[in-house]
């Protein structure tokens, strides 16, 4: 590559390109606005629904992404794809909830009545609470690089 050349440029992705990097991760970096007004970034662990377009991090009810949401909703998580050249952003306005449907949403379900007592009584012993927002924004990038 000569000196004037700066290779490929980065692409746009597409709606399901996006769509498949927030469903084939699980950690992300969520990004809350403090009293500052600068970011507050936290490694997260989230689930995504995509027929929903929710997002859904549990936390728990005295974390400080929990009370700057409270106080500015307004969030985005960052979500790397499957190389170092990829990423995902979702954006959106977050609630707080401690809804037991929530809780048990994060989980994922339970078949059995018995389990989602216990685990909605686990989460309630360690004030757990679930941050949601519904993707308002969707966006990212990819750096498409001939031989990788």
């Amino acid at each position: 590559m000569s000196e004037n050349e700066s290779g490929p440029a980065p692409r746009a992705l597409t709606e399901d390109e996006l769509v498949r990097i927030l469903g084939e991760q699980q950690f992300g970096t969520l990004a809350t606005v403090k009293k500052s007004g600068h970011p507050h970034l936290a490694t997260v662990l989230y689930r995504w629904d995509p027929a929903e377009r929710v997002v859904r991090i549990s936390t728990l009810e005295d974390r400080i992404k929990a009370r700057h949401l409270r106080r500015d909703p307004r969030v985005a998580l960052h979500v790397n794809g499957g190389n170092v050249w990829s990423f995902a952003v979702v954006e959106g306005d977050a609630e707080v909830s401690a809804e037991a449907s929530e809780l048990v949403a994060f989980a994922g379900g339970f078949e059995d009545p018995a389990e989602e007592r216990a685990h909605l009584e686990r989460m309630a012993a360690e004030r757990r609470v679930v941050i949601r927002f519904t993707a308002d924004r969707l966006y990212g990038t990819a750096l498409d690089i001939p031989g990788e």
